[in-house]
């Protein structure tokens, strides 16, 4: 049995779109000693357009977190869980593809 070059891309592209939100977020609480959250968008203004690429990253990571939170503390239903994790892991899919095309494109 062999793996199509296809999924190796594709299982290549959630690990590093999953390390790279998980990064996005660890770094932007370490600059700013706050969690990474979707509330950040709620100040509007010039500081919700600067959080937008930060948010855009680090969104499976931070769905995750909250997702992992909320059934262990609000006792959220599993269907709810795993609809949750298959959408962050298609956020984390498509941001790791943007992240190795843009990679391909640097290196050449």
């Amino acid at each position: 049995m062999s793996i199509s070059p296809t999924a190796i891309e594709s299982i290549q592209a959630l690990c590093v779109g999953l390390a790279l939100a998980g990064l996005f977020a660890s770094a932007f609480e370490f600059l700013t000693e706050r969690r990474a959250s979707f509330s950040l968008l709620d100040r509007g203004g010039v500081a919700a357009v600067a959080v937008l690429p930060v948010l855009a990253f680090s969104a499976p990571f931070i769905i995750l977190r909250n997702t992992v939170r909320g059934r262990r503390f609000e006792r959220r239903p599993i269907p709810f869980v795993m609809i949750a994790t298959m959408i962050a892991c298609g956020w984390s899919l498509l941001s790791g593809r943007v992240a190795l095309d843009l990679a391909h494109l640097i290196v050449g």
